[in-house]
């Protein structure tokens, strides 16, 4: 598998924010969504682009746009947290939603919500989820993917820890990483040690509604 750690001094430092117990809602979304940006900067090195001529005020450059934007999908909730940054890097991607809540007592994905493309054949697709703790949601979410034909996924992550790491390998499945950090381990209940709490309750408070 392919596997990019951004290793950016701008990238530390806005990591360094989101690890913050002290970081509020405010401070952990200002600097989820810089670091968003970076990621999805990195992801987007090796998209296709196409060349047309261009006028500047004085002469006629050579320009350039991506000859097929990716489709931004976030898992739902914590997800959510990237599309923006996403967007402002590549304001003309699409998006769709995969909606996957845990289980607390079993650490497993349960779906709720897909809304995607029946086809995503030669479609780049940008999966995006700031943590990937066990695996277990992300490969849901990719399967689903597949399913539609897609082949050329990026699996984009703030924090990723080993066993989920070994777990995207061994799946077998095709998807590239990229991520800030990837830590050692998880904890019994399936957090990531030292990792930053739970993002979704970092973005938007705690969650008070069963899914």
């Amino acid at each position: 598998m392919d596997i990019t750690i951004v290793n950016h001094p701008l990238v530390a430092s806005r990591l360094t924010l989101l690890r913050d117990e002290r970081s509020d809602n405010a401070a952990f979304r200002a600097a989820a969504n810089d670091l968003g940006a970076m990621l999805i900067y990195e992801a987007s090195r090796d998209l296709e682009v196409e060349h047309f001529d261009t006028k500047t005020p004085v002469a006629m450059a050579e320009g350039t746009r991506l000859k097929q934007p990716p489709i931004i999908v976030p898992i739902i909730r914590a997800g959510l947290g990237m599309i923006d940054p996403a967007l402002s890097m590549i304001p003309d991607a699409q998006v769709g939603f995969i909606g996957l809540a845990r289980d607390e007592e079993t650490h497993e994905p349960v779906p709720y919500l897909e809304a995607l493309p029946q086809d995503l054949s030669n479609q780049p697709v940008f999966l995006v989820d700031p943590m990937l703790a066990t695996g277990g949601s992300l490969l849901h979410a990719i399967r689903l993917l597949a399913d539609r034909g897609a082949t050329d996924i990026t699996a984009i992550c703030m924090v990723s820890a080993q066993p989920g790491v070994d777990a995207l390998a061994e799946s077998g499945l095709l998807v590239r990483l990229v991520t800030a950090t990837i830590d050692p381990g998880l904890d019994e209940n399936a957090y990531i040690v030292p990792g930053l709490g739970d993002a979704g309750d970092r973005l938007y408070g705690p969650r008070n509604i069963d899914l």
